[in-house]
């Protein structure tokens, strides 16, 4: 008989016990349509990767971070100064939030335009938009604690925002600050949702969202779906393990070198300590995923009729953020006869965005 080599001993020792073959056998039989457009599919697992860089390098900060209003800033100048390599590791950690939500968003409307939310997969679709919006959460959050001037007056101006909500406003943004005021206490409920409540949920939620995609599978466009369904022979499938799942690998290689330069080259500033009895600073504005709805807010009259302008606005992106939730019940269930007006709605919200958020960015 052949000596058995130690990794196959291992390898048979696991397998014993854990049938390892049983449990890879839906990924062997998995497959991914390949066509002109499948480089789209590899924006979702670049997100699933950057969320992964974002617990592993948020764990290393962990190590050394103190919330408190006294503690915070110190703690973070600490890791930046006297770790090693600390500085690094929390440029990767605020680099890799931002490319996160990017890859989320630009995951989102790729979904759109390949109209790949179609019926059976509506699901898929609801859990990935929440899986966003608890992705803006974690940037809203996390951006708080390193107890800055910036990230304690933007801090204020979204719970203020959070306050103007017609009913519930007034003890959202107390529950949201702890309190009348962004205070310490505000600091320590957002390193509790920071660390703990927002990562307890999305992981669920990201399980749900690969159990639906692995149940379902990957959606084709349209058209393509209708050709592909008259000839069958035409169809082109490549095997997710371990043909897929390589080329997934070497993107998340790429996205890595990408992540790993900006930190680098462009490593993330701490900036000045949170002083609350001094003037806010002129010209504050949130982050850039925020930013359009804040600019869609400032265009708003100070009284529409007898409601507050501002109210309106909240209301009505609020309703929209449903609405986007529940598009694929608007789609035609036939993919011969796709809804174009949704298309369209999809070109016109990306240029919006794109539009507000650049005219913010340049407006004084």
């Amino acid at each position: 008989m052949p000596e058995t080599t130690i990794p196959s001993r291992v390898r048979g020792w696991f397998d014993e016990r854990l049938d390892w073959d049983s449990l890879v056998a839906p990924l062997k039989k998995k497959t991914v349509p390949v066509h002109g457009l499948s480089y789209w599919y590899f924006l979702g697992g670049i997100t699933l990767f950057l969320f992964i860089v974002q617990v592993l390098t948020g764990i290393l900060l962990l190590l050394y971070y103190r919330p408190g209003a006294n503690e915070a800033f110190e703690s973070v100048q600490y890791i930046m100064t006297q770790v090693q390599f600390g500085w690094l590791i929390r440029s990767v950690h605020s680099w890799s939030a931002n490319l996160m939500i990017f890859t989320a968003f630009a995951h989102m409307f790729s979904v759109l335009f390949l109209k790949a939310y179609r019926k059976p997969r509506e699901l898929t679709w609801v859990s990935g938009v929440i899986l966003l919006f608890l992705a803006m959460g974690f940037g809203f959050s996390g951006y708080l604690l390193p107890w800055n001037t910036l990230a304690f007056f933007a801090t204020k101006v979204g719970t203020d925002i959070a306050g103007q909500v017609p009913l519930i406003g007034k003890p959202l943004m107390i529950f949201l600050r702890g309190g009348e005021e962004v205070t310490g206490a505000t600091l320590v409920r957002f390193f509790g949702f920071h660390v703990a409540v927002l990562p307890g949920f999305t992981t669920v939620l990201i399980l749900v969202h690969l159990l639906l995609v692995q149940r379902l599978g990957i959606s084709v466009p349209p058209k393509l779906e209708v050709a592909w369904t008259a000839h069958p022979a035409a169809r082109r499938d490549m095997k997710f393990f371990p043909n897929f799942l390589l080329r997934e690998l070497m993107a998340w290689y790429l996205a890595l070198g990408v992540l790993g330069a900006l930190a680098a080259i462009f490593p993330w500033n701490l900036g000045v300590k949170a002083d609350p009895f001094v003037p806010a600073p002129a010209g504050i504005k949130p982050e850039w995923y925020f930013l359009f709805m804040f600019q869609t807010l400032k265009l708003f009259p100070p009284r529409l009729w007898i409601v507050d302008g501002e109210v309106v606005g909240i209301l009505l992106f609020g309703l929209i953020g449903v609405l986007w939730l529940l598009l694929p019940f608007f789609e035609s269930p036939e993919p011969s006869r796709p809804k174009r007006w949704l298309t369209g709605v999809a070109v016109f919200a990306l240029a919006y965005m794109a539009g507000m958020s650049l005219y913010g960015y340049l407006a004084k």
